[in-house]
């Protein structure tokens, strides 16, 4: 009944499914625990080289935190130890070192939101509604949260969605610039499992160093890792990768990147 985590893979592509349907993918307790487990699994293994979230069924991808499990372990002693668990799953999340990729269809509100928003990419479809109902719970909105929104839309929207509590449709999110694109509600897995593919099939170690100049560059400049980013930028030059870019280019044909 506490909904599950599913990893699955297909090819160099690693999928992340949130499996709680009768809630509409709402995630638990037990849930958030097994996030990081899923996470490591995708990032640890060679083959994989794109990661993809989505939620199971086609009617949410997420639709929060479980506020049925509140009462019983979000008050109290028990709130810690729920915030930490929490917590650890976004920062999995965060972590993951390999490009990763948004399905959204259907609700994505509160918590759905900031798990879309450790994702690189994200789609949406044009039924997909978005919503941070923290102001109509009474509940407090980490920093670190509101941070993440206001960096990626701006304060005035972001104030916008955390003020009104209000559901947002996915041409209201575009707009905003919360996801990457919209799309029909058939063509959604198609389209991001071309995108994937496509992603995956380039040098690895370059889309992986981009990434990480990324996430650096949002750090404010004195807590940038600029050795790090260098280091990363270096080793793609020194890879099997790139001698095998140039060599297909001149050969004019498609390069078969092995990601070292």
């Amino acid at each position: 009944m506490g909904g599950t985590v599913r990893v699955e893979k297909r090819g160099a592509v690693g999928t992340i499914v949130f499996d709680h349907p009768e809630r509409r993918n709402a995630i638990s307790a037990e849930m958030w625990a097994a996030i990081p487990q899923a996470t490591s699994d995708l990032d640890d293994d060679p083959d994989i080289r794109v990661v993809v979230l989505r939620g199971s069924g086609d009617v949410a991808f997420v639709s929060g935190a479980d506020i049925s499990q509140f009462e019983s372990q979000r008050t109290g002693g028990a709130a810690r130890d729920y915030d930490v668990a929490g917590q650890a799953a976004f920062d999995a999340l965060a972590k993951i070192r390999k490009p990763v990729i948004a399905a959204i269809h259907g609700f994505c509100v509160g918590g759905g939101v900031a798990i879309a928003l450790t994702a690189d990419i994200r789609y949406a479809t044009e039924d997909a509604v978005f919503a941070i109902p923290a102001a109509r719970l009474g509940l407090g909105y980490g920093m670190a949260g509101i941070e993440t929104l206001t960096q990626l839309i701006g304060p005035s929207f972001a104030k916008e969605i955390f003020f009104t509590a209000r559901r947002f449709p996915a041409e209201d999110a575009l707009r905003f610039g919360l996801i990457n694109r919209v799309l029909p509600k058939d063509e959604l897995d198609a389209f991001v499992l071309k995108t994937a593919e496509g992603i995956a099939a380039n040098a690895p170690l370059t889309v992986q160093a981009v990434k990480l100049c990324s996430r650096e560059i949002a750090k404010p400049d004195a807590a940038r890792d600029r050795k790090a980013a260098a280091r990363a930028i270096q080793t793609c030059f020194e890879s099997e990768d790139y001698r095998e870019g140039v060599r297909a280019f001149l050969e004019k044909r498609p390069p078969r990147f092995v990601g070292r």
